[in-house]
């Protein structure tokens, strides 16, 4: 397997509580689902679809 970018090992110590990385995934995992269904389609195509439209707004802001 490759190094990647640079040949420097970097160990990370990082705590995470588990009980909410849990929450957060089952949210992410319930959203993409919502994403597959017809109704998020036909929302779409309406224009009255806000929910998954707000948090790639979101995302675009927060990486910019």
């Amino acid at each position: 397997m490759s190094e990647g970018f640079g040949k420097e090992k970097v160990n990370l110590n990082i705590e995470i509580n588990q009980d909410e990385l849990d929450k957060l995934i089952k949210k992410y995992k319930k959203i993409k689902k919502y994403m597959k269904t017809p109704i998020y389609n036909i929302r779409v195509l309406d224009g009255n679809e806000n929910y998954v439209s707000k948090l790639i707004e979101e995302g675009r802001e927060e990486s910019i």
